[in-house]
């Protein structure tokens, strides 16, 4: 494993290794299919490119009624448990006693991104989010704690794990793509990022 800084960023490259890599994906099918990924608007309307869903007590939705936790799934069910697995991710690179209560998934297809953003959603921001990167590598963009300025940019790839915390923690970031088909993790190509946070 090799551990960059990058303006507060903590990136743990190569973390998982492919046998925990595999362990993850199969622990996060059934969570897929209790509640299915699904394309979320923004507040203006606009469809994102990526596909998302949630494990754990709340989930993060994105409608015409604004961005915002909520404790069920767009269809009407609860959202499933964060697994275990996922879970001693966050137990391990934190070293907190206090546990997330979502874990976002995102999945990234082809041509798929997503822009500058802050995750400003949660209650209380001492709390760190990390992230993890499952499937085809992602060209990472980190920026600074207002819009606007130079950015800087780093390839995550396959079991990369991120952890924003601290003066990061309001940091905008986002993902300019991904080099599609770049692992074989996931069948049928992309990029699943999984983040976990303290939303309350």
């Amino acid at each position: 494993m090799t551990r960059l800084l990058v303006r507060g960023f903590d990136i743990r490259k190569g973390y998982l290794d492919s046998v925990a890599q595999a362990r993850l994906i199969e622990c996060l099918r059934p969570v897929l299919k209790a509640a299915p990924p699904f394309r979320p608007t923004t507040a203006s309307g606009k469809e994102m490119s990526v596909r998302m869903t949630s494990a754990g007590a709340l989930g993060w939705v994105s409608d015409r009624g604004g961005y915002r936790y909520q404790s069920t799934h767009p269809q009407g069910m609860a959202w499933p448990a964060i697994p275990d697995d996922i879970l001693d991710i966050w137990r391990d690179v934190t070293g907190l006693e206090r546990e997330p209560d979502c874990c976002l998934i995102n999945y990234y297809g082809e041509g798929s991104r997503m822009g500058l953003h802050q995750d400003k959603d949660e209650a209380d921001f001492s709390w760190p989010v990390v992230s993890v990167s499952l499937g085809d590598d992602a060209l990472f963009r980190i920026g600074n704690t207002t819009r606007g300025g130079k950015t800087e940019s780093v390839w995550l790839n396959s079991g990369d794990v991120v952890i924003m915390g601290g003066p990061a923690r309001l940091t905008y970031h986002g993902i300019d793509r991904i080099r599609f088909g770049s692992s074989r993790l996931l069948p049928k190509g992309g990029r699943l990022n999984l983040t976990l946070r303290v939303a309350t």
